[in-house]
């Protein structure tokens, strides 16, 4: 590389948390010669998460609630703790805002399905925008679809940032929800939030934030955002796959009719009627991912026991590091420019398809996401198939920027 930067010796000094201690609690970083740049679609899991998870199987498995023996008593101390720090570490004013769910899409879908059947209506309307995930497109379709409302998408910019003047324009007194990302997943910008939030409550609308890239790069914080709904997935926090939270403003979610029956959501069952449980388990039928939901606990202590903001500073040389670089190789194109970016960088290389370079780049060992990254809309409005997609986290060193930018510059050769 010749970007003008300070060797990666000198770059290492700048950092306050011990990249050699941090990689070593990853066993598959630690255990692998591949430059792992797809953090987007999942993080990797420390040695202490996956401890959680065998020790719960090993030694205290059992069911959590209503039970009369120690084992249950346990893991129910266990998965309730677990809620607990979710809740703390996102701000929410009660612990029982976090409902359990699978992760992002499920908690999206658990929204758009409850709050379509107690509040949506003919003529009312749904707003989006061009960059959201399908997750957070599909659902409202659906529920549109169910309840003869509208749904309107902001547009994106050339740069990738939202049209704030559209978004502002498309709000009306009939909107009802406003659902956006807080981090584009296929470009990295950074929403707004809090302005979002509160031009969206001018209008009485409620607001759905998908956090599912934000979570492991940013501060959440629900109560100074103002969103009524959050939502983000363990997998994406270095937790296991499978699990998720979706926090909800107990007097949404107190509305809300629960979206899935059985064990667990009931107070009591007759044949003539049931009533349900009080927050949360009104939302969590049946048997939880209850060792998903420990490890969800020991990934964020894990996660905040580290220096937040060396981390934040780190991910942002790296971010810096990788533009530079690729602008430096020719017939490179960033997509997706915002001025306030998490560290995802998206690329197109002139003459090729997104895949192949995807493809070239993974047999020298680097592994990138290449495609539409489930933002198809994005992509049309952009005019583009797609793009590779590198994504950062914290255990990625400044060498694997190096070596994402060589790597690049000899596909760049073969194309």
């Amino acid at each position: 590389m010749t970007t003008g930067e300070p060797s990666l010796e000198s770059r290492s000094e700048t950092m306050r948390f011990d990249m050699d201690s941090v990689r070593a609690d990853f066993p598959l970083i630690q255990g692998s010669d591949v430059v792992y740049l797809d953090n987007a679609a999942t993080t990797q899991k420390p040695t202490i998460v996956l401890d959680a998870l065998h020790t719960y199987y090993e030694t205290y498995n059992a069911n959590v609630h209503r039970a009369a023996h120690s084992l249950s008593d346990k893991a129910t101390e266990a998965f309730e703790r677990a809620r607990e720090i979710l809740a703390h570490r996102i701000n929410a004013r009660h612990a029982h805002e976090v409902i359990w769910t699978r992760g992002t899409t499920e908690s999206i879908n658990l929204v758009a399905n409850c709050y379509a059947q107690s509040r949506l209506k003919e003529g009312d309307e749904v707003l989006i925008s061009e960059m959201e995930h399908h997750s957070n497109i599909v659902p409202w379709q659906i529920a549109c679809a169910q309840t003869g409302a509208s749904l309107k998408a902001v547009r994106v910019q050339p740069d990738g940032v939202l049209d704030l003047d559209n978004f502002a324009a498309l709000l009306s007194d009939a909107t009802r929800i406003v659902a956006i990302a807080h981090v584009s997943n296929a470009l990295g910008t950074i929403n707004p939030i809090e302005h979002i939030t509160s031009l969206a409550h001018s209008h009485d609308a409620d607001v759905l934030i998908d956090g599912a890239q934000a979570a492991a790069h940013l501060n959440i914080d629900v109560q100074a955002l103002g969103c009524d709904f959050y939502a983000f997935s363990g997998h994406k926090v270095y937790a296991p796959t499978g699990i998720g939270i979706l926090y909800g403003k107990e007097s949404l979610l107190d509305d809300m009719p629960p979206w899935q029956a059985g064990g667990e959501m009931i107070e009591e069952v007759r044949l003539e009627a049931t009533t349900y449980q009080s927050l949360p388990y009104k939302f969590e039928a049946g048997t939880p991912n209850i060792a998903g939901a420990i490890g969800f606990g020991t990934a964020i202590e894990y996660v905040d026991g580290l220096d937040g903001d060396s981390i934040t500073r780190h991910e942002k040389q790296m971010l810096d590091s990788a533009t530079t670089g690729l602008e430096a190789i020719d017939g490179v194109r960033i997509v997706g420019t915002a001025s306030d970016k998490g560290p995802v960088v998206s690329f197109l290389v002139d003459g090729s398809h997104p895949t192949d370079i995807g493809t070239l780049l993974d047999q020298q060992g680097v592994a990138v996401r290449a495609g539409h990254h489930c933002a198809m809309p994005l992509m049309e409005a952009l005019e583009i198939p797609g793009t590779v997609r590198a994504s950062f986290s914290l255990y990625n060193r400044l060498s694997d920027v190096d070596r994402l930018i060589e790597t690049v510059e000899k596909a760049r050769r073969f194309v």
